[in-house]
């Protein structure tokens, strides 16, 4: 009889993952995507393959100044975590962004691997 023995999240880890989505290359996506993933953005949802969504990340430093507050974080199983957290980056072209940010990730052999991410974007001021 076989064991499994439940998998430890560790948040920073995570956390790290993420913020290498938002500022790594096509290459950082090809290793830390899932086979295949599902992502939510404003005019596109779909499920991608990890090379479509590779070449999503084309261009390198894409986000800048990435501020990564965690609102919560649930594992509903031993294998899988979903995060949400508020983001604020600036854009290649200097422009402020904000979103609530959903993303899910499954643990494989090699590691955790994104399988679900999900942006709504909101409002952004000078203050912020």
């Amino acid at each position: 009889m076989s064991t499994t023995w439940p998998i430890t999240v560790n948040k920073q880890e995570l956390l790290d993952l993420e913020k290498g989505f938002w500022t790594g290359d096509s290459d950082y996506f090809a290793a830390n995507a899932d086979t295949e993933c599902l992502v939510a953005f404003p005019g596109m949802a779909q499920a991608m393959t990890n090379a479509e969504l590779a070449k999503t990340a084309s261009k390198p430093n894409r986000w800048r100044d990435l501020v990564i507050k965690l609102k919560g974080m649930v594992e509903p199983g031993s294998d899988i975590v979903m995060l949400t957290y508020e983001a604020r980056a600036t854009r290649e072209n200097g422009q402020p962004y904000a979103a609530l940010v959903s993303t899910g990730y499954v643990h494989r052999a090699d590691g955790w691997k994104m399988m679900f991410h999900a942006q709504t974007p909101i409002e952004t001021s000078s203050d912020d």
